[in-house]
This record gives C-alpha cells, sequence and structure tokens, in this order.
C-alpha cells in the first residue's frame, strides 16, 4: 500500500532537546551554569526515557512533564546545582523548545505532496501544544496525538495502534520517523515503514525491528521512496 501518513516523533526528531540547557547557559549572568549544560541537557534527556520506560514496565503512569521534571531534578543533583531560580528556567524553556531548523520546510513539503502529517508522542497534550505553537508548526500538522490517550509510553503497542485509529490507515500506510533508535525499531517492528534519524552517529540498536531509511537530519524525509 502507498503511504499516507507521515508521522514524527516529538522530542529529539522535530523539537531540539538540549535547547533547553544551551539556551540557558547563554543567558546574562549564567556563566557558571556554562561548564555544566552539556552534561544537564544528556542527564536529562537520558533520565527522562529510563524513567518513562521503568514507570511502564511497572505500570505507574504519570504525564511525561512529571516525568521531565523528575529527570531535571536527578541531572542537577548529579551536577551539584540546587538553583531553584535555574531549574523554573530550563523548564520554562523546554515547554516552549525549538524545532531543528528544516522542520517547517519539511513538513510543509509533505503536505504539499498530499500525505497527512502528525506527532506521535510521549508527551502531555499540554507540552506538546506549547512546543508546537513556539515553533510555528500547528499549520502543518493534521494531528497531534499523545500517549495519554492509553496511558502507557512508548515503545508499547497501544501507542503506535493511536495512528491507525486516527487516521484510518494500516501500518504498511505510515511513514514513522523518530530520532530514537528504540522508538524507531520498535515501529518497525510494529509494521510501520520507519526512517531512524540518526543525528548522533550512534550504532543501531540490537531489537527487533529494523528501520528502513536511515537518515542524519529530517530533510531527505520529502524525497524518500514511500510510495
Amino acid at each position: 500500500m502507498p503511504v499516507t501518513t507521515c508521522v514524527f516523533d516529538a522530542y529529539g526528531t522535530l523539537f531540539d532537546v538540549n535547547a533547553a540547557a544551551r539556551e540557558a547557559a547563554q543567558e546574562p549572568g549564567r556563566d557558571a551554569f556554562s561548564a555544566h549544560w552539556p552534561a544537564i541537557a544528556e542527564h536529562w534527556r537520558r533520565k527522562q526515557l529510563e524513567y518513562s520506560w521503568l514507570r511502564a514496565l511497572r505500570g505507574i503512569h504519570c504525564d511525561f512533564w512529571q516525568v521531565t521534571q523528575d529527570a531535571l531534578d536527578w541531572a542537577m543533583e548529579a551536577e551539584g546545582l540546587t538553583d531553584p531560580a535555574l531549574r523554573e528556567r530550563l523548564l520554562q524553556l523546554y515547554w516552549n523548545l525549538s524545532s531543528y531548523p528544516e522542520v517547517p520546510q519539511v513538513l510543509a513539503q509533505l503536505r504539499a505532496q498530499g500525505l497527512h502529517t502528525a506527532i506521535l508522542s510521549n508527551g502531555s497534550p499540554d507540552m506538546l501544544d506549547g512546543a508546537v505553537h513556539s515553533a510555528g508548526l500547528g499549520d502543518l500538522l493534521d494531528a497531534v496525538l499523545s500517549v495519554e490517550s492509553v496511558g502507557i509510553f512508548k515503545p508499547a503497542r497501544a501507542v503506535y495502534d493511536l495512528v491507525g485509529q486516527h487516521f484510518g490507515c494500516t501500518p504498511d500506510q505510515v511513514l514513522f520517523v523518530s530520532s530514537n533508535g528504540w522508538d524507531a525499531s520498535a515501529a518497525a517492528a510494529y509494521g510501520f515503514d520507519t526512517a531512524w534519524v540518526n543525528r548522533g552517529g550512534a550504532p543501531v540498536d540490537r531489537l527487533p525491528g529494523t528501520p528502513a531509511h536511515r537518515l542524519t537530519t529530517l530533510a531527505p524525509v520529502p524525497d524518500l521512496r514511500i510510495y
């Protein structure tokens, strides 16, 4: 079946998850933070993912905003930082993350080709609304799908089911794009045509499901042979 729907993961795929810590470090009066921000960004993202997986395994769900705050608290403590004002600023910046530069053009090209475009994310609806609005992507997306409607994080199959339920399509009519190797693998095993945006040059995850396309940015997505 031809692909009719292009679905993107949000954080790390459309939105730059390192931007909050990087931008905070560039603000006046935060010279001391400049040495910490790369480690904060790395710890923050890693703990976000770990907490989402562990909560899914244990059946103890909360929304991704709580996971994001818990992960930041761990990251700040790991770096010996106890500044409440910095914590609040980092969370504010995360709520309004910028997109990667190529994102608007890629979405516009896909829409011009007649494809539906959507986000499928662990993010809570409010978080996703904030990021989509901040990046100015609202008019380029047909749907923003959150795991909150099923109460479990990726890579649970129930999350990937949301795409077919919303668009009335079969898995082989979906191109799923993610920068997370584990997410791309799970989506491929589910039956989506899958593109892994490997921005950091990581090895392929040793998991069931192999992404059909391997990219370094989103720019080539509209030119993939998906029809």
